[in-house]
Order: structure tokens, then C-alpha cells, then sequence
């Protein structure tokens, strides 16, 4: 049977994630407040920015990064996309 949780992403109870995405407390918070849909869209948006800004998450300032703009994306002022950024034309 799957969790509902309060997703603080969509505002209203979703399925949640079967268990906690990250290690420690950040983890912990998103496991508790934000849905598999919400986490997924996350994803796609993180690739973007890993692509756009050529993170390096093996390093510790790329995970610094990647971690500051996840606490922004649920829990802040929301991950700006970067200045230069344009998105592909669909075909």
C-alpha cells in the first residue's frame, strides 16, 4: 500500500517515496514532504542544472551546489533556472 504524505510541492497528500532519497536530515525532510511525482520532476530539473552549470556531483562542491539548490527547489525561493539558459525546441 503506498504513503500519502503533505507534499509541500503540489499542496496537497501524494504518494510519497518508499524511502529516503539522501543520507541525513535533508533526506529525511524530503522523504516526509515531497512525492515521487514531485522527486521526479526534481530529477529532470537537476539534470538540467548538472548539464547547464557542467556540476562535477562527484566533487564536494558539486554536491554542495546540487544539495543547495534541492533545499531551494522544495523547501525556498524555488531553483532559479541559469541566465543562459533555453530550454530544446520540441521537433
Amino acid at each position: 500500500m503506498s504513503r500519502l504524505i503533505p507534499c509541500v510541492k503540489f499542496g496537497k497528500e501524494k504518494e510519497g517515496l518508499e524511502k529516503p532519497p539522501l543520507r541525513g536530515s535533508l533526506g529525511q525532510r524530503v522523504y516526509e514532504h515531497v512525492s515521487k511525482e514531485a522527486w521526479s520532476l526534481w530529477l529532470e530539473h537537476s539534470k538540467m542544472l548538472i548539464n547547464e552549470y557542467r556540476l562535477d556531483i562527484s566533487s564536494e562542491s558539486g554536491q554542495r551546489v546540487w544539495m543547495d539548490e534541492l533545499e531551494k527547489y522544495f523547501f525556498g525561493e524555488g531553483s532559479q533556472l541559469p541566465p543562459d539558459y533555453m530550454p530544446k525546441q520540441a521537433k
